[in-house]
């Protein structure tokens, strides 16, 4: 337990960025276990698909892309998206022999000697010469801080708690955030609660029509321009703005959509808009308010700018060349995390060939 052990490259995360990445590691040459080991603390495949409530059926799932080297065909679009695609990535796993180890909790990422990192565990102790972060944001919902928040009688609870409509019938309930969590909760919410509010920080944009290549370049783009200046980075989502699909509309049709501005403060019975004197009653609080990247494990080796996020060019870490974010910023997309995982790989063999020249 005490030993160190020693590889080429520690992946950290064993979701969709963190899979593409143990895949083409182990297709140019890096065997599991022995140059590459991939660390990934769930409890079993599926990465933060595991976790998602019943009700979001594989249909409701927007641009689920598949893995390298593997289509995800013949899905149930009426089955949980949790199930489909928790059994596509174990059977993943297993037709690459990737050998994901878990439940290992990645506790930090220490500077270690000789240029390699130390990569400290529930496990034991890696060190490794360079490190491909995949860990995503599901680990840190994000609860922001309202007055009267600590007086509120009513649940309280996060998207990440969030089970299935069911559990809120007979209940009054607001509704927090304007990304696709709180648009598709408030759709399952409606025909079991007695009343449900919708409240945003900004108002919704709908988008209209296909959504072609230009535009998803044009969203990536914006994302990565605040990852470059190490500012934290948004969801792509909140540049490309919510499909406008038959639910949707019908949602607004219905008024269940009926986006209210962001209230002033909560109050022992529900919320308050104060320059309104406008209060709604409520016994649930549900913040669909997304989440934040999960790299407090990172804190050791100081790579936060001033703007609160990590520099990053492409998948490299500017202030350490050996650490690769994947699924971060403009890769947190499925399809992004694919091209992040064969980036990373490609300038991890360049970095490695480099040193061994220099040796």
């Amino acid at each position: 337990m005490n030993k160190v052990r020693e590889v080429e490259v520690v992946v950290i995360g064993a979701g969709q960025a963190g899979l593409a990445a143990a895949y083409h590691l182990r297709r140019t040459g890096f065997e599991p276990d022995r140059d590459a080991v991939v660390l990934d603390h769930s409890p079993g495949p599926g990465g933060a698909w595991q976790f998602r409530w019943p009700s979001l059926t594989f249909g409701k799932v927007h641009g689920m892309h598949a893995l390298p080297g593997m289509e995800l065909t013949g899905a149930d679009p009426a089955r949980p998206s949790a199930e489909v695609v928790r059994e596509y990535f174990d059977r993943y796993e297993r037709t690459f022999d990737l050998r994901v180890r878990r439940p290992v909790d990645v506790r930090a990422v220490r500077e270690g000697t000789g240029g390699r990192l130390l990569v400290e565990t529930s496990d034991g102790t890696w060190s490794t010469r360079a490190l491909i972060n995949a860990t995503g944001t599901w680990d840190r919902p994000f609860w922001p801080r309202y007055p009267g928040q600590e007086t509120f009688r009513g649940r309280q609870l996060h998207t990440a708690q969030y089970t299935g409509p069911e559990e809120f019938a007979g209940q009054r309930v607001v509704v927090v955030g304007g990304g696709a969590s709180g648009t598709q909760h408030l759709l399952e919410l409606a025909p079991y609660a007695a009343a449900t509010t919708w409240v945003t920080r900004r108002p919704p944009v709908f988008r209209e029509g296909p959504f072609d290549q230009d535009a998803g370049r044009a969203a990536v783009a914006m994302v990565e321009d605040r990852v470059r200046q190490g500012l934290p980075p948004r969801s792509v989502v909140s540049v490309t703005g919510l499909p406008l699909n038959d639910a949707i509309r019908q949602g607004l049709a219905d008024g269940v959509l009926d986006r209210q501005p962001m209230f002033d403060r909560i109050t022992p019975e529900g919320v308050e808009w104060l320059g309104e004197g406008r209060r709604v009653a409520a016994d649930v609080i549900l913040w669909a308010t997304g989440f934040r990247a999960a790299l407090d494990h990172l804190a050791p080796l100081r790579l936060r700018e001033p703007g609160g996020g990590i520099r990053v060019e492409g998948t490299r870490a500017v202030a350490d060349g050996r650490i690769h974010l994947v699924g971060y910023g403009p890769s947190a997309s499925t399809i992004g995390a694919n091209r992040a995982g064969r980036a990373a790989v490609r300038d991890i063999r360049r970095l490695l060939a480099q040193e061994a020249i220099a040796a």
